[in-house]
């Protein structure tokens, strides 16, 4: 299959959403002028162009399409085209109001914003298969065409009629009997027990909770039928243009979409990121998703969206600093990214978004973000024959997995404040703060090539998950779990003793009496740390090393435990605690940071045989980098050691 070397060519891919239907077409020649200068080499088309490409049904208007593509290619611009359908035209919604999604509480959600599709609509698979149909038999041979991608930002829900018979339909695949799902589902709480297929509706709004079994397979099922939706239009365009990639965008970590199962469907795995720049943690935020974008494409990825300066859609909406936009940007290239590309080309001047910064501002060329922009555009171009397919497998890898976190958000659960995104990205805070370069992976991965294996949470795990990390530390890994990991099986049922007993044993831990969760902004001590978030009453059976609770009802009892290679920490340490007992454990591991002793807030990531160092800090600093090494981008010579500005960058190579 192709893959994404067959669109970067050896260039990394530079550019971003181009919507020109929204310019007078006197605009496009200058916004060639201006890209040639940038240096962009892809642009994404087409994104939002439903109602201009089909104004009427089966209507066909692609004359100005057909003018962009061959503009493009005249000038050495690549393009990716996208298909539209994120967004269908008015008239779908208005002719066919089955196409709408329906709220949790009944609400039908109009067309007049974008996403505003039933995934389940037999009507909308029809239209969405047309339009891609035709845009890939009229362009699927153009040479202006590198990629293809599909839809956008995948991400709708759907409760209604048309949503539920397709939820009944999945559930009959995946249990077969109706036996079998009111055993699954535990239906004999609160008389939900089903008889008749037909009684079973996705979970709307109900008089009080709902059950938290249909809720997990409800998302479950959602996550299918937009991929669904993906694979009919990715096989049409395929079938037209075999040798073409062909991929979506992630929305970072986003809960509605099982991204490992999608990433094995996609040519290219491509992800948006979008940081605050006055997040204090933003580029660790940043990191987080593109380690974990690596890990899903294994091995390069595309940096579809980013913003060039503020967005609009935060309650205030900061620009980027100067020199921002550079430095996270090149981090993306550290950490695997092939394509570098912006959420827009040009700002545009009506319509939701025209607060949202693009490469090409309100300012115009002489503003600082298309300044930036031109100076990102060389260096990237000056780098790229250097960095392009390369790979760097690494040590540690961080597990995660959406249907556990699926499980864990339920309405009953014992705590609120226990967000699983903040937890994982707390846990890879603290790797990343200790310099110990990290991938993702799925509890069910081959994990035999890693060192040590980090689980911040997963509170369900399959049973060939739980075998997985047996098999694991009986192989000479190095385990370390937080808290709540192991209390349910895949159906959301507690395990007896309320985690798999098997971990239990792994662990050295005995019985577990009860947890306790804290409440925002309490604390408990820890020999050595305090914890905060949870804690747990533990006895432990077995257990090699014991780090205990010091006062308060858990007074003596197991906070940490270590049995031989295996670690739990049923509390969540205070950050640079957890950087201490991760950085430990490492060591022992065996794992090494990139460099030694860097400065605060300064990063540095191999990638192939090259070393970026990054200065996330606005003061400068001087790095010690042992050898003799070539910064790529400014050509001088680098002895022992580099000097970094604020927000500076180097990428060193031997």
């Amino acid at each position: 299959m192709p893959g994404l070397g067959d669109a970067t060519r050896g260039r990394i891919l530079f550019g971003g959403d181009y919507n020109p239907e929204q310019w007078p077409e006197e605009t496009w020649p200058e916004d060639v002028r201006l890209m040639k200068d940038a240096g962009v080499n892809s642009v994404t088309l087409g994104v939002f162009s439903w109602a201009k490409l089909e104004p009427r049904p089966g209507a066909r208007e692609f004359g100005w399409l057909d003018r962009l593509m061959d503009l493009m290619h005249e000038n050495g611009v690549g393009v990716v085209l996208a298909t539209p359908t994120s967004s269908p035209p008015p008239w779908m919604g208005r002719l066919h109001p089955e196409t709408l999604p329906v709220a949790e509480d009944g609400r039908i959600e109009w067309w007049g914003g974008r996403q505003h599709f039933s995934h389940s609509s037999a009507v909308y698979r029809r239209y969405a298969a047309a339009i891609t149909e035709d845009l890939a038999a009229r362009y699927g041979g153009h040479p202006a065409l590198t990629m293809w991608h599909i839809n956008n930002e995948y991400c709708t829900y759907d409760w209604g009629d048309e949503s539920a018979a397709a939820f009944r339909r999945w559930l009959q695949d995946r249990y077969g009997t109706l036996d079998a799902l009111n055993t699954a589902w535990g239906t004999a709480f609160w008389s939900q027990g089903y008889g008749d297929w037909y009684e079973i509706l996705p979970p709307r709004l109900p008089h009080y909770m709902r059950n938290p079994t249909q809720v997990l397979d409800f998302k479950r099922f959602t996550s299918d039928a937009l991929l669904e939706c993906y694979l009919a239009e990715r096989d049409i365009v395929r079938r037209h243009s075999p040798h073409l990639p062909v991929t979506t965008n992630f929305m970072p970590m986003w809960v509605g979409q099982d991204a490992w199962r999608w990433a094995q469907e996609e040519d290219v795995v491509s992800v948006d990121i979008y940081p605050d720049p006055r997040d204090p943690l933003g580029a660790q935020q940043g990191a987080l998703i593109q380690d974990m974008t690596r890990s899903q494409a294994r091995g390069p990825w595309m940096l579809m969206e980013q913003a060039a300066g503020p967005v609009n859609w935060r309650g205030v909406n900061h620009p980027k600093p100067r020199g921002l936009n550079r430095l996270w940007s090149l981090q993306a290239v550290a950490r695997g990214a092939d394509a570098v590309c912006y959420f827009q080309w040009r700002q545009s001047r009506q319509g939701a978004e025209k607060f949202h910064s693009g490469m090409v501002s309100h300012a115009g060329e002489q503003g600082r973000t298309f300044q930036e922009v031109k100076q990102l555009g060389a260096e990237l171009a000056a780098i790229s024959g250097e960095v392009t397919d390369s790979h760097t497998p690494n040590d540690i890898a961080v597990l995660h997995d959406w249907h556990a976190w699926w499980g864990g958000a339920q309405d009953g659960r014992l705590s609120s404040e226990v967000d699983y995104p903040q937890v994982v990205r707390t846990w890879h805070r603290a790797l990343w703060e200790a310099h110990l370069a990290t991938d993702f992976a799925h509890p069910e991965h081959d994990l035999s090539a890693y060192r040590l294996v980090v689980v911040p949470q997963l509170y369900l795990l399959t049973d060939a998950a739980i075998d997985n990390l047996l098999a694991y530390v009986r192989g000479g890994g190095t385990l370390v779990c937080g808290f709540l990991t192991g209390v349910a099986d895949e159906d959301d049922r507690v395990r007896p003793g309320g985690m798999d007993a098997r971990l239990r044993e792994l662990f050295g831990l005995g019985t577990l009496h009860e947890w306790w969760p804290l409440d925002a902004g309490e604390t408990i001590e820890v020999e050595g740390f305090q914890g905060h978030l949870w804690s747990e009453e533990l006895e432990a059976d077995g257990a090699d090393e014991v780090t205990p609770y010091k006062g308060g009802e858990l007074d003596g009892l197991p906070a940490v435990l270590r049995k031989g290679r295996a670690w739990y920490v049923s509390t969540l340490p205070e950050p640079e605690a957890l950087r201490h007992l991760l950085a430990r454990i490492g060591a022992d591991a065996g794992v090494r940071p990139v460099l030694d002793a860097l400065p605060a807030g300064v990063e540095a990531v191999r990638r192939g045989e090259l070393l970026f160092v990054l200065n996330h800090g606005s003061d400068p600093v001087t790095v010690q980098v042992p050898g003799v090494h070539r910064d790529l981008l400014t050509g001088a010579v680098v002895m022992d050691e580099v000097s970094l500005g604020r927000y500076g960058v180097a990428v060193l190579k031997p």
